[in-house]
């Protein structure tokens, strides 16, 4: 594989120099109704967000890899869906040397490649260590559990070519740490094609921000504006906080703001016509250390949340600015979805990415063209505490639902007349069952991986 990608950089290097910048911003656990856009009703509105929306194109039918963190993300990376990945939950299974990363691609392809936030597919010392995996530069969180900590006393960063742990300032704001670095690899970098990936913990739990940003929503008398609260105890994993509604508005608004940053760094180098901007989550809404999906409307006119493969645990919010080459104001009902990032992305820069992926390219629905190719179905499966499966096709989905030792339950939905999938048509709608059961077959290869084998309650 290493002798491939060499090759791709050698036949790349006497490409144009000036090929596209790709920045691709990755929120946690951001729900569909958080951004205004999506969910005019939403109680804290995303100004900046919304912007690149109207600049850009925006899409109602863009899927998450899966319901959680790490799956989701190692959908991304490689291109597979939970039918064919190796990482299909949250277990700790790092990629495998095998497991070939969309910014492998890239780098090979001549890119400057750079990643700020968290990583969650492989500690330092593993098969799946960032420096392993396509990056050039690395600044932040390689645990997913470490991530839940907005104030500690250490990340981690790509240094002399290895990860490596480095102390912070445990009085600094995480979020902020990493941004400072997002925007220094922009601007050393504004010269020469790069790809920017951008997996910021906001607005995942615990619920932390600094002082300063929580004060926006506070009363004089330091009571919450948006009303009575429920204090959060300190609980396993997550810290305390007395104002969890507060806490959650003020992530927002700092993400919000942080996008806009982005916006602005690259404006003011003049990259604004060169560089495709995404704006997308890793799945939908937590209810963790206090959040309040419903008062914040997070999964919208969903059903569902984290860990869900209702719409509301995997249709997510997807954004793309690109001035001149995506068309602005744009509204799309087209699905798609993260595993097909990788083509995607492969084609806009002209990079060659996997020859063989779950994905398609969907660069001509991005750039305002008939988009020709289209996905025959989706498919999902997660398996933390029972076995659960999706498949979309067309307005149809079927989910299914098996515990070990009990009989199965099936619930199929159709979109047209039930975005929010309140009514089961299974019972009247036997041969469509059937069919798309018979899809989920088709769909899935056992999992290489025994943490998640479930074959034994998988037909």
């Amino acid at each position: 594989m290493l002798l491939v990608l060499a090759n791709n950089a050698r036949a790349q290097s006497k490409e144009p120099s000036k090929r596209p910048n790709i920045i691709f911003i990755l929120a946690d656990d951001l729900g569909y109704g958080n951004i205004s856009s999506y969910n005019p009703t939403t109680p804290v509105p995303t100004p900046n967000i919304d912007q690149m929306a109207k600049e850009g194109s925006r899409f109602t039918r863009f899927y998450a890899g899966s319901t959680v963190c790490a799956p989701s993300r190692a959908s991304l990376m490689t291109g597979l869906h939970m039918g064919h990945a190796y990482v299909r939950g949250n277990a700790k299974a790092p990629l495998r040397p095998q497991d070939t990363t969309l910014a492998q691609y890239f780098q090979a392809g001549g890119y400057v490649t750079g990643m700020f936030g968290k990583w969650a597919l492989g500690e330092s010392n593993q098969t799946g260590a960032v420096h392993l995996k396509g990056f050039n530069e690395f600044f932040g969180y390689v645990n997913q559990t470490h991530a839940h900590q907005y104030f500690t006393t250490h990340l981690d960063e790509i240094k002399d070519g290895v990860t490596r742990s480095i102390k912070v300032d445990s009085s600094k704001y995480t979020q902020d740490l990493i941004m400072e670095r997002a925007l220094a690899f922009i601007t050393r970098n504004k010269n020469k094609p790069f790809f920017l990936y951008l997996p910021l913990t906001l607005p995942h739990a615990e619920l932390q921000v600094p002082k300063s940003l929580l004060k926006e929503f506070q009363n004089p008398d330091g009571s919450s504006k948006l009303g009575p609260e429920t204090p959060f105890q300190k609980r396993e994993r997550y810290n305390e906080q007395t104002q969890p509604r507060a806490a959650f508005a003020a992530m927002m608004t700092r993400l919000d703001r942080d996008v806009a940053r982005i916006l602005e760094a690259v404006k003011s180098y003049g990259l604004d016509d060169n560089t495709y901007i995404f704006f997308t989550s890793d799945n939908g809404p937590h209810q963790e250390g206090g959040g309040d999906p419903v008062y914040f409307n997070s999964s919208g006119p969903l059903r569902g949340l984290k860990r869900d493969l209702y719409e509301g645990g995997i249709r997510v919010p997807m954004l793309v600015r690109a001035p001149g080459r995506v068309p602005s104001g744009v509204v799309s009902d087209v699905p798609w979805a993260f595993w097909d990032i990788m083509p995607t992305l492969g084609d806009l820069a002209n990079v060659k990415t996997a020859a063989k992926t779950d994905g398609l390219s969907f660069t001509a629905l991005l750039t305002g063209k008939n988009q020709k190719d289209k996905h025959e179905y989706f498919y999902w499966q997660f398996n933390e505490g029972a076995f659960k499966e999706a498949l979309i096709k067309d307005d149809w989905k079927l989910i299914r639902f098996k515990e070990k030792g009990a009989a199965e339950v099936l619930e199929l939905y159709r979109f047209k007349d039930d975005i929010g999938e309140k009514y089961n048509l299974a019972p009247s709608n036997p041969a469509k069952v059937k069919e798309l059961k018979a899809l989920m077959l088709k769909a899935k290869s056992p999992a290489e991986n025994k943490v998640f084998d479930w074959s034994d309650v998988e037909l």
